[in-house]
């Protein structure tokens, strides 16, 4: 006798079923990740950024004629930054320096922080949290920065220094 079985008891029509209902549930899946996601790597003003890198090249310039260094470190056990500032004779240092956590590749991790002067001369400021990768750190002042860059996790101790890209100072 020929038992006729239901349609959902096949193992063709399951194989027939799975693949389109696979291709459907990962479109979705992509769809959810791109609305969430802030890549950020398109910047609408091109013209504007430009104009901003020359104020960056004078301000590079600037740390290097102060003769400004910097050590940075990332004590895990206290949760915090320890930023060791170093100047020529003559220069003196700010209460306050901005310290910018720049995602190589993600400018939605992008962090920026306000540091401090203890009183025994370095900078301070809570350790934000950040992503594993390669990241780009600032240090800047009203009218200099330096920069250098270190992947988390792993690497705790950076030095920074004026940015070999300034060149020398414009006569």
């Amino acid at each position: 006798m020929n038992v006729i079985r239901p349609w959902y008891r096949e193992p063709l029509v399951w194989l027939i079923i799975t693949f389109p209902l696979t291709a459907v549930i990962a479109g979705f899946f992509t769809l959810y990740l791109a609305i969430i996601s802030k890549d950020g790597l398109v910047v609408d003003d091109y013209y504007q950024k430009g104009k901003e890198i020359n104020k960056s090249l004078a301000r590079d310039r600037a740390a290097a004629q102060h003769g400004l260094h910097a050590g940075v470190f990332l004590d895990a056990a206290r949760q915090e930054v320890v930023v060791q500032l170093g100047a020529a004779k003559g220069h003196n240092l700010p209460d306050r320096l901005e310290l910018r956590w720049l995602h190589a590749t993600r400018d939605g991790f992008d962090r920026k922080q306000m540091l401090i002067r203890s009183p025994e001369g370095n900078y301070r400021s809570a350790f934000p949290e950040l992503a594993p990768g390669h990241w780009y750190v600032q240090l800047e002042a009203q009218d200099w920065r330096l920069q250098g860059s270190l992947r988390i996790p792993g690497e705790v101790r950076l030095e920074l220094i004026p940015s070999p890209a300034a060149g020398p100072p414009a006569e």
